[in-house]
């Protein structure tokens, strides 16, 4: 079963939404320093999530990718649209939209190698 990942990423936090195909989720929030960031790269390998994509603010989401690096599909996604879209007002929805997008294989996402 296809489970992806999709993470919003804050200066002091990442949330996180995993979603199936059968629209089944986990949300979950988790904090910046490494060995929370481990963490959520385990929770990622527990569920067996071979895609993920998170939102490029900033420079916070430098030290996220490089714990996630081994991501088989490591996606980033530009904020501008996330914040375009309306009724997307909370960071967990903000979450849960890149992970439907990512399920959906929209094309808003770019892949960085």
């Amino acid at each position: 079963m296809r489970i992806v990942c999709g993470l919003d990423v804050h200066k002091d936090s990442v949330f996180a939404c995993l979603l199936n195909e059968n629209g089944d989720k986990i949300e979950c929030k988790f904090g910046v320093l490494t060995p929370e960031l481990e963490e959520l790269h385990q929770l990622l390998l527990t569920h067996e999530v071979r895609e993920v994509a998170m939102e490029s603010t900033s420079i916070y989401w430098h030290p996220i990718w490089r714990v996630l690096d081994d991501i088989e599909d490591l996606k980033l996604v530009n904020p501008y649209f996330i914040k375009q879209l309306p009724g997307r007002k909370s960071d967990v929805r903000d979450a849960a939209w890149i992970a439907e997008c990512t399920m959906k294989d929209l094309r808003f996402i770019r892949h960085f190698e």
